[in-house]
């Protein structure tokens, strides 16, 4: 169990190996399918944007985003569950745009998963347009192949 911070101030800032356990038990909160260690690993080794939101007491969020030939692709936004829908991914997903547009990015991607209702308001919120659809493109939280998830193909002007 999490014990909910009593500041609830949030900053910004890079990711760190040393963050990997925090980022972990995030990722392992907000999803059924989280991503594994050495899938961050990898992201911080190739130096793609990796980022943490953190209180003064702890990891609540993070993002990774790649960006190569003028794009950004955001490849992973994640809020600890206690800490949704207080504007912090809001806060992830703006700082990674900002910062794809600093490295001459035109245009970001994003997949979501089609059950996954409040990041698809959010990013529709923040103009992304819906540009297709991935079948069977996220794993089921019981690994099973026949139950695999859709996922929404997003996209923006940057």
């Amino acid at each position: 169990m999490v014990a909910v911070p009593t500041d609830l101030s949030v900053t910004l800032r890079g990711m760190h190996e040393a963050d990997l356990p925090a980022v972990l038990a995030c990722e392992q909160a907000g999803y059924a399918s989280p991503w594994s260690e050495g899938i961050f690993r990898d992201c911080l080794r190739v130096r793609y944007t990796c980022m943490v939101a953190e209180t003064p007491d702890m990891v609540v969020g993070h993002g990774i985003m790649s960006v190569a030939a003028g794009e950004c692709h955001l490849l992973n936004i994640c809020v600890h569950p206690l800490f949704q829908r207080l504007g912090i991914g809001r806060r992830i997903l703006r700082r990674l745009l900002a910062l794809a547009r600093r490295e001459q990015a035109d245009t970001a991607f994003l997949e979501v998963r089609v059950s996954n209702a409040g990041a698809i308001a959010l990013y529709h919120s923040e103009g992304f347009d819906d540009i297709g659809l991935r079948k069977a493109y996220y794993p089921s939280a019981d690994a099973d192949p026949a139950r695999r998830e859709d996922a929404l193909m997003m996209g923006r002007a940057l």
